[in-house]
């Protein structure tokens, strides 16, 4: 009887959301791809055997129909779905991984080139050859440091240089950005750089690369009409190369929440294709003939849609592009069948596309904030589309409305996860958005479809002029409004949950119908409570052991003003912290001791010390302080594990433990943490707790996967 009223309540449930659940199908598959990921170990041919029973169970239950178990079995065999869609992607990309470092000549064809976070140009090269590698990635990525004037990189050249290599790292914290996963699925399976010049080997070979050689000379040409920063922002938007924009300009727009006007997505895809769908449109409104006779709208249509397709090829084919070309040409294929064009159900297909093709993208911030924003407007405009009280507002009026809703629900629905994954929130974003986006829509998308046109009469020069003021107005406006006084607030990052309770919370609200949807937005609720709650590691320890970082009242407290910047620059952004690393460096927290530094934590002591003579004195300080950290050993390399490395490993919890802190408490000696060490746990967060010390690794965290070491 249970049974029966279960099937009768999830029946009423269907009724009550008919017509409603499709968008939920693309919720489903993205459940099924989060659970791949969160798995703490790589499945094994049963465990997928097992998804694909559960998916012959869905679509069994789907033919079967029987109250309301139709929609429970679509949900089930999507589920399935996204998790061995994951997994066959993951063996898919599968390539060697370096597990040494190398130094050395290095050898490639150029198929990516792009600038490093430290605004150095870098490689992404194929077809690598290393001198005595047996194992040589499918590719590896190089910044290009110093005087490096002696070639001007091209798709497709075959470069050689000297160089430093070595595995892409991992987690700069347990639970942190996991960059070997993101390496794993672009096959990169080296990271390094190089000082010396990079030579030129062989040119690009004819044909080789076209189109990534089109989109470049595309921005080259761009860059050459438009001078300086404007010229680089003109290619960002243009061609999808950001190699010509400079680190203040980025960090200008991240600051003023308009830096989604760099990426090419739904709004430059929309305004690039809805100019060529009005203006094909219009102009054939103009000959009568055609206009009485023909279906010119979905002639338009088509001469849109193919413009969008160029686009989507031109620039690139990011996971925003991508998504924003999938959901116009739903949007354009309504429009050749007669049908409704924007709707939720034309986001849900844009998704599922996606996802099946590259499911790594649901873990990227470009992909959840795009469809956040996507999917609120959608709903937004959805829910005001009958409002009787808009209808007698002059046509200016509504516009301006339309323009400031967007931009207000817009950055409600990213706000959340720009926070998460950047560390900071744009207070004066809706301003910079209402200055910003009118002149990008109305000026610097259809200009650059004029300059087009004009090119084949030398005449480009007039449009890209105007494209230069209209630019030129978007950098100065972020820049101004960036430098207002608190213009950014520090966030520090959340607990793994919050985002999934985001998620969860804001598609109830905008996917569920009628009073329900209030309930399903709870999690909303408790994400923020979460998150305000939440509670940084006390010490963090690099995975190179050269840094460590000790949570005090004013701030983390580094023990180096200088060395693994980067990692720091992640401790204190996910710290919600704006100070640099050689302030961080300053507070109070360590002092001297020998040849390294002591910091105290309750009752303990941590001695850290970086260099040879560091290394000496390890044994000694392993005596007297409970937690030794050093970067290097008197052994190098160490033929093996010395006792006491071997015995902190063994207090250490399992790399399989998922994401469990583990208790250390150091019984006799002390807990070595050597490079040794440290290259089997990863970065480390330490704390003390009623049971003595508790160590949470990045190795936990990541758990035995295919992009593990």
């Amino acid at each position: 009887m249970k049974a029966v009223a279960i099937l009768r309540a999830a029946n009423a449930v269907q009724q009550g959301q008919r017509g409603a659940l499709m968008p939920w199908s693309a919720v489903c598959l993205g459940i099924g791809v989060a659970i791949y990921f969160a798995l703490p170990v790589e499945p094994e041919l049963i465990g997928y055997g097992g998804a694909a029973v559960i998916f012959c169970l869905g679509v069994v239950l789907f033919a079967w129909r029987r109250e309301g178990l139709g929609p429970l079995g679509i949900a089930l065999a999507l589920v399935a779905l996204g998790l061995g869609a994951a997994g066959f992607r993951a063996h898919q990309v599968a390539g060697p991984v370096m597990d040494f470092r190398y130094y050395g000549p290095i050898e490639g064809r150029i198929v990516d080139i792009d600038r490093s976070a430290s605004d150095a140009i870098r490689l992404t090269l194929d077809r690598v050859r290393l001198d005595d590698v047996r194992n040589v990635p499918l590719r590896v990525r190089v910044s290009l440091h110093g005087d490096q004037g002696y070639i001007d990189p091209v798709p497709g050249a075959v470069v050689m240089m000297t160089g430093h290599l070595s595995p892409p790292g991992g987690a700069a914290e347990p639970g942190g950005f996991d960059f070997q996963r993101h390496a794993w699925f672009q096959s990169i399976g080296g990271v390094g750089y190089t000082r010396i010049p990079a030579l030129l080997l062989e040119p690009p070979e004819p044909g080789d690369q076209r189109l990534f050689s089109l989109r470049m000379q595309l921005s080259a040409a761009v860059q050459a009409a438009i001078p300086g920063q404007p010229g680089a922002f003109a290619a960002a938007v243009l061609t999808g190369d950001r190699s010509g924009l400079q680190q203040g300009p980025i960090e200008d727009m991240r600051d003023s929440n308009i830096a989604h006007l760099l990426a090419i997505s739904g709004l430059h895809m929309g305004l690039l294709t809805g100019f060529v769908y009005a203006a094909l449109r219009l102009c054939l409104a103009l000959v009568p003939p055609l206009a009485l006779r023909y279906p010119i709208r979905k002639w338009a249509a088509v001469g849109a849609l193919v413009s969008g397709a160029f686009y989507l090829a031109l620039s690139g084919g990011n996971v925003a592009t991508e998504r924003a070309f999938i959901q116009i040409a739903v949007m354009f294929t309504a429009v050749l069948l007669d049908r409704r064009a924007i709707t939720l159900r034309s986001v849900a297909i844009a998704a599922i596309i996606v996802l099946l093709r590259r499911p790594e993208t649901l873990m990227s911030p470009g992909f959840q904030m795009s469809f956040a924003a996507t999917t609120a407007l959608v709903a937004a405009f959805n829910a005001l589309q009958g409002a009787v009280w808009m209808k007698t507002w002059p046509r200016w009026v509504k516009g301006l409305w339309a323009l400031l809703v967007s931009s207000a629900v817009a950055g409600a629905a990213t706000a959340p996860f720009a926070a998460a994954h950047f560390n900071r929130l744009a207070v004066y974003g809706l301003l910079a958005n209402l200055l910003t986006v009118p002149v990008m829509g109305s000026v610097v998308i259809p200009f650059a479809v004029v300059a087009l046109l004009l090119a084949p009469f030398g005449l480009s020069w007039l449009a890209f002029w105007v494209m230069d003021k209209a630019l030129t107005w978007i950098l100065a406006v972020a820049e101004r409004v960036a430098d207002l006084p608190g213009a950014v607030e520090m966030v520090q990052s959340p607990p793994g949950a919050v985002l999934a309770l985001i998620a969860l919370g804001g598609l109830g609200l905008c996917l569920w119908q009628g009073w329900g949807r209030w309930v399903l937005s709870l999690p909303l609720g408790l994400a923020m409570l979460l998150w305000a709650g939440a509670e940084r590691p006390a010490l963090l320890i690099s995975e190179s052991g050269a840094l460590v970082g000790h949570m005090t009242e004013q701030g983390r407290a580094l023990s180096r003003p200088r060395g693994d910047g980067f990692v720091a620059g992640i401790w204190l952004e996910n710290d919600g912290d704006p100070a640099d690393q050689e302030a961080a460096a300053a507070r109070p927290a360590w002092e001297a001791a020998g040849a390294g530094q002591i910091t105290r934590l309750g009752d303990r002591s941590l001695w850290h010390g970086t260099g040879r003579a560091a290394a000496q004195d390890a044994a000694d300080a392993c005596a007297t302080h409970d937690v030794v950290v050093v970067n290097e050993w008197p052994e190098d390399p160490p033929a093996s594990l010395t006792d006491a490395e071997a015995e902190t490993l063994a207090r250490l919890s399992a790399p399989t433990q998922r994401a469990g802190a583990a208790n250390a408490q150091p019984a006799a000696g002390c807990l070595l943490l050597s490079p040794m060490v440290l290259s089997r746990t990863g970065a480390i967060a330490l704390s003390v707790g009623p049971s003595g010390l508790r160590l949470d690794t990045a190795r936990a965290h990541q758990g035995q996967r295919l992009w593990s070491p």
